[in-house]
């Protein structure tokens, strides 16, 4: 959900997904003396929940003034009244789903330890975060709909370390208060999504490539034993072919007729997808870049996402039905790119179109690049996230100098050969976790035990996410030459839904903002530029207003593009 309110000074916005809740915010052209002098805002929230006031409470951060509020353990979340926020954007991170609130953005002037709010300034808005559906069938079926479930990804946080001491996670617990924090819903909703199997009326139609977290096997075998038909294509060929099997016979599947190996060798079998039926008809399509394994749910950041449309799961249960004789990429691709032929130019209006791989030949890069010409689209926004390499296609655009502000989060730095240019307006940050004494005032954290690749592994694109027609590109594939041409695949290209796409702007935006900060430190400490005070407030105005109104800075078109142009 989206919100804009304007005040006599300020006017504001809000992008509301599931779980977390964006806020943007800026001076009106008449009121830019105001910047004289800001300290920053402090922002106070009010939670409603059946038309009751919840609670109400200025909002917490960790960054404060360094001589104010001395000998507070690191880590420890102060009122943004006391010391508040210098940007024009925030994300608040503990939102609930399907509630109302109320924020009021508030300007702070004086010194430090003298800061007065100016209260006939602030801007106060209304916005409600979405409804989980809680696996609720879309029965009107009209037009698709959307359960999106994004798990934490960020064991190294402040939030782990403060809340679980950096303890290490037991993976065989899923119920533990650790695991119920990192998975943030993903794998209950799984769970659940497999248990509407629930008798003889249903059929569930899977395609995995990792496939050995015991419990969602057990689910499985579970459907099955309620009277389900159950099919699981699995990967039997490659890296996981072992695990995956001893998972299987853990279950007792493989005394039942419910699996189907495939053994093709040429690239890998990289599809997480599970359809539902209903009287053998197509209903339901779980699908992301959640792998079936303790990792893909717990650790590194994922999404799981459910389309509620009959087209859209008889399409994957076709696609479902080519995996399962078993082709290879030779004999998959046209009757794929048949199945889901890419459109000329941008997808129709409030449209969803599944992309389904092998795909390409071997000398051919169309699907890429028809991903890379969506990108270069963009009037102000693309968030990317990027698992292993940016392909040269994508690395054409970001080289680019234009002021559409670009967003690339990858789970390591650039590697040789990737090149993005010199435009300020790209933006990038590699996964990583903060180490002793790696900013003053923070908790060490710890790493991510349960993954080889620690931080990202979402493969999703967004194209003016928080504009009047978004595009979403969302699945299992790594943008890469591979997933087109061998790998087994599935996208989902999704345009003019702005509820999904304002869940999946405010979790790039956290994912993103969460590790911008500590590549930053990362970076500068190799340089051996090190601010010791890089992880405090600036007590001068002057050290941070000037940037978010320099036209040459990102910091200033986020100032404006978040919140948007005034009504």
């Amino acid at each position: 959900m989206r919100a804009t309110s304007s005040g006599p000074v300020l006017r504001a916005r809000a992008i509301a997904g599931t779980y977390v809740v964006i806020l943007a915010w800026d001076f009106k052209p008449a009121k830019l003396g105001k910047r004289a002098g800001l300290m920053g805002f402090a922002i106070e929230r009010t939670e409603f929940k059946n038309g009751k006031v919840v609670e109400r409470y200025w909002m917490r951060s960790i960054k404060r003034f360094k001589n104010k509020d001395r000998g507070l353990p690191p880590g420890t979340p102060v009122s943004t009244a006391d010391h508040p926020i210098q940007s024009f954007q925030w994300g608040d991170y503990t939102a609930r789903a399907d509630r109302k609130y109320v924020y009021r953005i508030v300007p702070l002037y004086g010194t430090p330890i003298n800061l007065v709010l100016d209260e006939p300034s602030a801007v106060s808005l209304e916005v409600s975060t979405e409804t989980e559906f809680l696996l609720k069938p879309n029965v009107a079926n009209d037009t698709a709909r959307h359960d999106i479930y994004f798990n934490r990804g960020v064991i190294g946080s402040q939030a782990f370390a403060r809340r679980f001491e950096n303890a290490m996670p037991d993976e065989s617990n899923p119920q533990s208060e650790e695991m119920v924090w990192l998975s943030r819903g993903l794998f209950e909703a799984l769970i659940g999504f497999i248990g509407l199997a629930k008798n003889h009326k249903f059929s569930l139609r899977a395609a995995l490539y990792e496939f050995h977290f015991q419990p969602v096997a057990n689910a499985f075998a579970k459907a099955v034993e309620a009277g389900a038909d159950v099919k699981i294509v699995y990967d039997a060929e490659s890296t996981y072919k072992v695990e995956n099997l001893q998972t299987i016979r853990n279950a007792g599947l493989d005394q039942t007729d419910s699996v189907i190996p495939r053994t093709v060798s040429e690239g890998i079998r990289h599809n997480k997808f599970v359809v539902l039926l209903e009287n053998d008809k197509p209903i339901a399509v779980w699908t992301g870049s959640t792998n079936i394994s303790v990792g893909g749910i717990f650790g590194h950041s994922n999404v799981g996402h459910i389309v509620w449309d009959k087209g859209i799961a008889n399409a994957y249960f076709q696609y479902w039905g080519r995996l399962a004789e078993n082709l290879t990429p030779t004999k998959i691709r046209k009757p794929n790119r048949t199945a889901s032929p890419l459109p000329k130019g941008k997808p129709p209006k409030n449209s969803v179109t599944p992309v389904f791989s092998a795909r390409d030949e071997k000398d051919s890069s169309d699907t890429l690049q028809w991903y890379a010409d969506r990108m270069e689209e963009a009037d102000e926004i693309v968030c990317f996230t990027v698992a292993f390499n940016i392909d040269e296609v994508f690395q054409n655009v970001l080289k680019k100098d234009n002021d559409v502000l670009r967003y690339i989060v990858k789970d390591d730095d650039l590697g040789d050969g990737e090149i993005i240019g010199r435009d300020r307006d790209v933006l990038f940050a590699a996964g990583g976790y903060l180490g002793w004494n790696a900013l003053a005032n923070f908790l060490k954290e710890r790493d991510n035990p349960l993954n080889r690749n620690d931080y990202i592994h979402n493969k999703f694109m967004l194209i003016d996410p928080i504009g009047k027609d978004p595009l979403v590109i969302t699945g299992s594939a790594n943008f890469s030459q591979p997933s087109q041409r061998i790998n087994d695949e599935n996208m989902l290209v999704i345009r003019g839904d702005t509820r999904v796409a304002d869940i999946y702007f405010g979790e790039f935006m956290r994912i993103f903002d969460h590790h911008y900060a500590r590549y930053l430190v990362k970076k500068l400490t190799q340089q051996d530029k090190h601010d010791p005070n890089a992880g405090f407030l600036k007590e001068n105005p002057d050290d941070w207003v000037p940037a978010h109104f320099d036209t040459k800075n990102y910091k200033s078109k986020r100032r404006r593009y978040f919140v948007g142009k005034a009504d």
